[in-house]
């Protein structure tokens, strides 16, 4: 889809200098003065516009040149102006206002300068005034225009994102509750049951009666059903991510985002809640990077530090207190002087690390870009 776009603002911009060289040339075409240099001039000052999109600074000032001579060599009408015009709008609308009033203040110059001191060519200049005044405005107007239709799609989509998240929420405390009226219920309903069940078997052993068949179904059958509950409830309670953050770069990569990731220090299994606040700090992070910073580079750095096995009071595992580093830098447009609002996401990330004992910093960076850092400390790994 994004390729379709391309190809079709490629197009517009191809046509759009077709038209206004067609225009140029057809005026030019009719004064009798018009010499061939004048007709390259007007074709080339056109011809520029076609790469307005990719480079609207060096698209005015090569119109703004060209079109300027054309005016000093042929004295021609107000229609000369186009291809300025075109630039002078372009340039507004990405937002180079001085430029783009700069370009059409030199054209202007150059018109007044070398037409005939009379009244009619004066009301032709202050014409062409107005014409560069309102290609400013109306290019100042698509851009706000532009970035308020932007912003309505950015909150629609967070507005989203916040439904989804409440959903979920939502979904894992009703999770929770049936979880907890089970234990509080059934299991310890079943778990009297095996006792009592349990009770009747030895005391029937200790007196040396044939224990009842039905009573060691029932002790088996109250067992199996205490295993088979313990399951269900690890079920309900789970909240384990579905994957590692090697596995979410892959999936942003797939994605179009430009990910690179670095891990440092000795990997190791981690605490299962470190290692479940790592997985969500690094999907948040990425996706926060797709949706806002744009066409991005982003470097995901996770450092596990050093595991130390020198000291004979370590666990069996080896490992001593310590704490793992995850830093997520983007390059994209955020800015310093405007810190994003905290959404859901960010909060989620903040109440995980802090439930942890860690620290969290997620805000622009100087030099452009966003960036989170996150500590978590590991304790004694289990």
């Amino acid at each position: 889809m994004s390729g379709r776009q391309v190809d079709r603002g490629r197009l517009a911009d191809v046509v759009l200098a077709a038209v206004v060289g067609a225009l140029g040339t057809a005026v030019a075409a009719f004064d009798d003065d018009t010499t061939a240099l004048d007709l390259v001039l007007v074709v080339l000052a056109s011809a520029a516009l076609a790469f307005h999109r990719a480079a609207p600074r060096a698209v005015l000032a090569a119109a703004t040149v060209l079109g300027t001579a054309y005016v000093v060599h042929a004295h021609p009408g107000p229609l000369s102006a186009l291809p300025v015009l075109g630039a002078v709008h372009t340039a507004a609308r990405v937002g180079h206002r001085g430029v783009a009033a700069a370009g059409g203040a030199v054209f202007l110059a150059g018109y007044v300068a070398t037409g005939p001191g009379t009244q009619h060519a004066a009301e032709r200049a202050g014409l062409l005034a107005g014409w560069f005044l309102c290609a400013v405005v109306t290019g100042l107007a698509d851009r706000n225009w532009q970035a308020y239709l932007r912003q309505t799609e950015q909150r629609a989509l967070e507005a989203e994102r916040t439904r989804e998240e409440a959903a979920l929420r939502r979904a894992g405390e009703e999770r929770l509750r049936i979880a907890r009226e089970l234990h509080d219920s059934l299991t310890h309903s079943i778990s009297i049951v095996k006792l009592q069940a349990g009770v009747a078997v030895h005391l029937a052993r200790k007196r040396g009666d044939e224990v009842p068949p039905a009573l060691l179904a029932i002790q088996e059958a109250s067992g199996e059903a205490m295993r088979e509950l313990r399951s269900a409830l690890q079920v309900l309670r789970a909240d384990e991510p579905a994957g590692t953050p090697a596995l979410l770069v892959e999936r942003a990569r797939a994605a179009g985002l430009a990910v690179e990731l670095t891990v440092t220090g000795d990997e190791r299994p981690l605490p299962r809640a470190v290692d479940r606040a790592a997985y969500r700090i690094v999907q948040e992070a990425l996706t926060n990077a797709a949706r806002h910073a744009g066409p991005a580079k982003v470097r995901v750095r996770i450092d596990y530090g050093t595991r130390n096995t020198t000291d004979h009071t370590t666990d069996h595992t080896g490992d001593r207190m310590g704490e793992l580093t995850i830093g997520v830098d983007d390059d994209g447009a955020a800015d310093p002087d405007r810190p994003p609002m905290p959404g859901t996401g960010l909060t989620g990330m903040h109440e995980r690390v802090s439930a942890l004992g860690g620290t969290l910093r997620a805000a622009p960076r100087a030099e452009g870009g966003f960036s989170v850092r996150a500590r978590l400390p590991l304790g004694d790994t289990v």
